[in-house]
């Protein structure tokens, strides 16, 4: 594994503190299984260094037994589990928003997203040692390592103990079969494939199984969506939609948005992704979304929350085109023409066609 300095020259930084970053687009595009160098990283405050010889996690709240288990602990007493997902920033594609109108957040390009194999544990193994009783008006909490950005606070967020019970959802404490990076959370995180990357907290520190969501800000304040004519001073997180689920998104990843081409034949490449749901069909326009042609796509039909590549040939001649992309799920939904659509102030869930212009020569 390249070593930190090498893993932050290798992507686009958005910020330095709390440390931001994403892969240029081809780079993500070039493997089904996106490297720990080339994964997003989203922070909300410090990066911890924490030794896995002496991790603790704690589980406690509404369980019959509370637990201390160390790494080790983890890895003897539950059986390990691979589960191929996606983790994508509820920002993601912000800056297709921000072309719109101003937004809070960092201007995400289409690259906060990766894909991996995640191995560790799963969270309803865990909590069913804990002595948990399925329940649908409960929840599951978490709390990190991490302090938010200017706060004494540390992180945390929680997730319907329906989604904790889930077979996908697991303590990972690996990916693609290398531990995790301190960015990506070492020893420990959390990951809940289909909900936004918020929802699967790095260098997990408590589990507490409890009757209402988190009262951590990163819950109970942020990470809402609102209305378009809803302002930072007049809103409300009481009357914020909790994102959790992803939206059907696509994007293009090569060629690049600038790009100078030859006039002829040329590969458009990207990927598709639909959460829970599979990607039935991905639509391609060279000239703004007059005219549309499918694309061949490629996924695991053994990993459903994983994403799906898609490309296409398409004959370009000389002058300017708008090369455009959507997506269409198995429930037959597609994807909203234009950001204006969703527009929100904090540019959350930015899932439009996705539109790169080039000049053909």
């Amino acid at each position: 594994m390249l070593g930190l300095f090498q893993r932050k020259d290798r992507l686009i930084v958005h910020g330095k503190t709390p440390y931001n970053a994403e892969p240029p687009l081809d780079r993500l595009r070039a493997a089904f299984l996106t490297d720990q160098a080339d994964f997003y990283v989203r922070s909300h405050g410090d990066i911890p260094d924490l030794d896995a010889d002496g991790y603790r996690l704690t589980v406690d709240g509404m369980v019959a037994t509370p637990l201390d288990l160390s790494l080790a602990d983890l890895k003897e007493r539950f059986a390990p589990v691979t589960v191929t997902a996606v983790m994508q920033c509820a920002g993601n594609r912000r800056a297709d928003m921000l072309a719109v109108a101003p937004v809070s957040g960092d201007p995400w390009a289409p690259g906060a997203i990766g894909n991996a194999e995640w191995t560790g544990v799963r969270l309803a193994d865990v909590l069913r040692a804990a002595g948990i009783k399925a329940d649908d008006e409960r929840h599951v909490a978490f709390e990190s390592h991490d302090r938010i950005a200017d706060t004494d606070t540390r992180f945390g967020a929680s997730i319907p103990l329906a989604k904790a019970l889930a077979p996908e959802t697991l303590l990972a404490f690996a990916m693609n079969g290398e531990p995790l990076a301190p960015e990506h959370g070492h020893p420990l995180r959390v990951v809940v494939p289909g909900f936004a990357g918020i929802r699967s907290p790095k260098w997990l520190a408590r589990i507490t199984v409890q009757d209402r969501p988190s009262d951590n800000p990163m819950q109970a304040d942020d990470y809402k969506l609102f209305p378009p004519d809803v302002t930072a001073e007049t809103a409300d997180p009481a009357h914020g939609i909790t994102i959790e689920a992803m939206p059907l998104n696509s994007a293009i990843c090569e060629p690049a948005r600038g790009a100078a081409l030859k006039a002829g034949r040329h590969a458009i490449r990207g990927y598709a992704i639909a959460s829970d749901r599979a990607v039935a069909r991905v639509d391609v326009s060279t000239d703004g979304g007059r005219s549309w042609a499918q694309a061949r796509i490629e996924r695991d039909a053994d990993a459903p929350y994983a994403w799906t590549f898609w490309e296409i040939e398409r004959e370009l001649t000389a002058g300017e085109h708008e090369l455009a992309v959507r997506a269409w799920d198995s429930a037959g939904q597609t994807q909203p023409a234009a950001p204006d659509d969703t527009w929100n102030y904090k540019g959350y869930l930015s899932a439009a066609w996705h539109r790169v212009r080039v000049t053909v020569a």
